[in-house]
């Protein structure tokens, strides 16, 4: 395999959001200077002319796709046609410009929601697509096999090295806390904080709140009915706060820095003729990234209540999906490939929630 050495130019597409930022500083941190990223008002993946034109601009000589069309349970229920139709053009796009400009090396991030619902636990890579997948998120997932398939099937008949790996629920710096589009982790901090807040009728703590990140209808000099009435429709009452689900999922989360550290580390150490099975059949190359470890979201609502100091009441709103009950990653392959995970959810969280404070 030839080494990606540290004057190589790598494009990696997301540059700014959770994943992609994570992974920009962590090569940063190997020592790798020619970087090459876009925003999305700067480059609109999903437009195969504009990725097209970029990769005869740039020719980056590897890439790391990060980028993709991403939300919670909500978002993945509703916006269904969006979340398959925008994912898969990115993928086309940004794999396929790479392929045509003979990019060897390529990173794929999807997910692990792309195995089976009910799929036997921990999940090993072989449990891809051996049953149904969970409904709410099926349009996405669809998309993120696709994805890892265009990567294989490119690796086979071309001899490419198309990596890909599925991270579990990430969470960490730069996340979004958006209270309708966000993941669980970050929706929970920010709603359990507010919640604590308006208990407390700290009305200055509320309003910078919804001033650096706003929703809809908030305006400035809100009083504190208006307030309290504004963010009611997110389950979020002074000192109560309303959960989506029953509480008894359980979940894994992975820091996103350990997640860049992983990814990188595969990208650089390992090929995709080591991960193939011996026989005739070539599946299920990828590899999950991931703790090994899981937590109860309704044990991590109390974690979440603990660190932020909340001292209200958690309600569970069981009319609302709980998603998959399950879903633990097997790590068996990528600590067969020499690495693990560092930081453990107690300490993520007191992180990501200093950082919300801060940002």
């Amino acid at each position: 395999m030839a080494k990606i050495t540290a004057e190589k130019k790598i494009y990696v597409a997301g540059h700014r959001g959770l994943v992609g930022s994570a992974i920009w500083a962590n090569l940063q941190k190997r020592g790798f200077t020619n970087l090459v990223g876009r925003s999305h008002s700067e480059l609109d993946l999903t437009d195969g002319v504009a990725v097209r034109q970029f990769f005869d601009e740039e020719r980056p000589e590897a890439v790391i796709l990060a980028a993709a069309h991403v939300g919670g349970i909500l978002a993945n229920n509703t916006y269904r046609a969006d979340f398959i139709y925008d994912n898969l053009q990115i993928q086309q796009n940004v794999i396929g410009e790479a392929f045509r400009h003979d990019v060897r090396d390529l990173l794929f991030l999807g997910s692990t929601c792309i195995y089976p619902r009910n799929a036997r636990q921990p999940i090993r890579e072989e449990e891809l697509l051996t049953a149904p997948l969970e409904y709410t998120n099926e349009p996405y997932a669809i998309a993120k096999i696709a994805g890892l398939k265009l990567c294989e099937s490119l690796n086979l008949q071309y001899g490419t090295n198309y990596l890909a790996v599925m991270p579990t629920n990430l969470y960490g710096y730069n996340d979004n806390f958006h209270l309708e589009n966000s993941h669980v982790l970050p929706a929970m901090i920010r709603k359990i904080y507010l919640a604590g807040r308006l208990g407390e009728q700290d009305l200055e703590a509320v309003t910078r709140d919804l001033t650096k990140r706003p929703i809809t209808g908030y305006r400035e000099g809100m009083s504190e009915g208006e307030l309290v009435e504004l963010l009611a429709p997110f389950g979020i009452y002074p000192g109560r706060v309303k959960l989506w689900g029953s509480g008894s999922p359980f979940r894994e989360f992975l820091w996103s820095e350990d997640m860049a550290d992983a990814s990188v580390h595969i990208l650089l150490n390992v090929d995709f003729r080591d991960l193939c099975p011996e026989g005739k059949e070539i599946r299920n190359c990828h590899v999950n990234i991931g703790t090994g470890k899981e937590i109860s979201i309704r044990a991590l609502a109390e974690l979440i209540a603990k660190v932020t100091d909340y001292q209200g009441v958690i309600e569970w709103d069981s009319t609302k999906p709980d998603g998959t009950m399950r879903k633990l990653t097997s790590v068996e392959k990528l600590h067969s490939l020499g690495w693990h995970h560092t930081v453990e959810i107690e300490d993520g969280v007191q992180r990501l929630f200093a950082w919300y404070l801060q940002h």
